[in-house]
């Protein structure tokens, strides 16, 4: 992440913020950077448009055949030179330390907030949406803060320009005047199919990232059932809407970037035509018909830098609408006003909406069929229960969710592994008195790590691909024994695993949580051989 090597400040936005709001918001959290990249800007932008100005007045003076102010205008234009190089590298600096500001700050907002939503984050969105936001959106708004510097700079020129056309040629600045912001406002037609076009190119991006997440984690259930051609024309058939929503996009663009250089060369047509009747009048010298030429053609910078900043706006503004329907959602699971505390020590569940008890200190089996993940879910409150679930006699909506979840574990058999280090997908973030070692001897996965040729220090792949189902699920349940969790939910833990395998598993993970509650949500005898209490009943619908 961006956030990672960079300095970002955090914002506080309200709890429904709008696109226009978070843009402002993400300005003026950086008014210095801001500040440096427009005078930057200024700064860069001004000599350009100064140059003509003493080019021109530099040929008068060799018409005059005034060599000292030849010399002078000469020097002027070597340091207007030397001042726009140093402004210039200023302002690259200042530019893009707006952009890692705008990009970098949406990238952790965006993955802080999706991580807060922790399992409601699947209810709330897409996984296609959240993987656009924190690769394709934070991209135009970096874009709108990095063109900010230079805008304000040609914002200034222009005004700079402008005055001295007047102050040399009424009628010409009159021309300057009107004519530039014409052609601005001329463009803005252009903005609003661009806007709407990119936001279908969006919601088509966001598309065919979800199906292409949601092929990679099926990849293997696809090729064990042979649906991989039919998933293949369905990522076809969405990569041509998301192409098609391109080009139209590209056609928005072309005419935008047509329009920005056609409306001011006319205008630089007309400054041009009107000085050079000007100086056959004699109202003009020649050296200030070059200069008008060189100024004209220097409005084309203000206007096509202003054209840009519409353009990276509009997409920016279309990004923003996405990062604040993120950021707008609120995790369904509210948090207590009063916390309870839980008791020290083991404790025990009840879930009210099926009757079934698990008691504390003791390795409970339960059997309930389809029916175990919702009720794992009501005991460790990954959703509210209609009926009353108490954890320690204490419900558990009325226990701060950190130390819920701390002291509660539920693991399921398809848990999600992350690319990294064995070791660290192993450890948790608070250790308990569970070795690493002997986790991975209870679950029977000390072969496993034996295999790999770093052993616990061998960097596991995204979904932990490099070993087969059987052994991801031991993993798993390692790295849920490494809890130590005075609670601990486990959904078929070995369902995967042979009855040999599967035999050893049992006996050891008995022994390792004896004096603690252990939850055991499965059908197989070996487990129930193993458990202090089976409870085997039929959920009421």
């Amino acid at each position: 992440m961006l956030s990672a090597t960079y300095p970002l400040p955090r914002l506080r936005l309200p709890a429904k913020p709008t696109a226009w709001r978070y843009l402002v918001t993400m300005m003026l959290a950086r008014p210095g950077l801001l500040a440096v990249s427009a005078i930057s800007g200024a700064l860069w932008s001004l000599p350009i448009a100064l140059l003509p100005v003493a080019i021109g007045r530099g040929i008068d003076a060799i018409g005059r055949g005034d060599g000292d102010s030849v010399w002078l205008w000469g020097l002027a234009a070597a340091g207007l030179g030397i001042a726009q190089t140093l402004a210039g590298t200023v302002q690259h600096f200042a530019a893009y330390g707006c952009w890692i500001h705008g990009a970098g700050v949406t990238q952790r907002m965006a993955t802080e907030h999706a991580a807060k939503l922790g399992a409601n984050l699947r209810d709330t969105t897409t996984t296609g949406d959240v993987v656009a936001i924190t690769t394709s959106d934070i991209n135009p708004i970096g874009d709108s803060f990095e063109v900010l510097g230079r805008a304000f700079g040609s914002l200034i020129a222009f005004i700079v320009c402008a005055t001295a056309l007047l102050t040399t040629s009424p009628l010409l600045g009159v021309v300057a005047l009107v004519g530039v912001p014409l052609a601005v406002v001329g463009i803005g037609p252009l903005l609003k199919p661009l806007e709407k076009r990119q936001t279908k190119q969006r919601e088509e991006k966001t598309e065919v990232n979800a199906l292409a997440a949601d092929i990679v984690s099926g990849l293997r259930i696809l090729r064990g059932v042979g649906g991989e051609k039919q998933f293949l024309d369905r990522f076809r058939g969405s990569s041509q809407k998301v192409r098609l929503a391109g080009v139209q996009v590209g056609r928005s663009e072309a005419w935008l970037a047509a329009a920005e250089i056609a409306l001011p060369g006319l205008v630089t047509v007309a400054i041009t035509w009107l000085g050079a009747q000007l100086a056959i009048e004699g109202t003009i010298q020649v050296g200030e018909l070059i200069t008008f030429y060189g100024v004209s053609v220097f409005l084309v910078i203000p206007v096509t830098t202003a054209t840009e900043f519409a353009g990276v706006l509009s997409a920016a503004l279309v990004s923003a609408r996405k990062v604040c329907k993120l950021l707008s959602t609120e995790r369904t699971l509210a948090e207590p006003e009063h916390p309870v505390p839980l008791p020290e020590g083991a404790l025990d569940l009840y879930d009210g909406t099926s009757g079934i008890k698990a008691e504390a200190g003791k390795l409970t089996v339960v059997d309930v069929g389809a029916d175990a993940e919702a009720v794992a879910s009501r005991m460790a409150r990954f959703t509210d229960p209609d009926e009353a679930a108490l954890v320690g006699g204490v419900p558990v909506n009325q226990v701060a969710l950190a130390e819920l979840r701390r002291r509660v574990v539920f693991a399921h058999n398809q848990d999600i592994w992350f690319s990294g280090v064995l070791r660290e997908q192993v450890t948790p973030a608070e250790p308990g008195d569970v070795e690493i070692t002997e986790a991975l001897y209870a679950a029977d996965a000390d072969d496993i790590v034996d295999a790999l040729p770093n052993g616990v220090d061998e960097v596991i792949g995204e979904r932990g691909r490099e070993v087969s189902g059987g052994q991801r699920q031991r993993l798993n349940l390692a790295r849920a024994l490494a809890t130590d969790a005075d609670v601990l939910l486990l959904d078929e833990p070995t369902s995967a695993v042979d009855a040999h395998t599967e035999a050893r598993i049992t006996e050891r993970v008995a022994k390792l949580r004896r004096g603690k509650t252990t939850v055991v949500f499965s059908q197989s005898p070996l487990w129930t051989h193993v458990a202090d209490v089976v409870v085997s009943t039929k959920v009421p619908a």
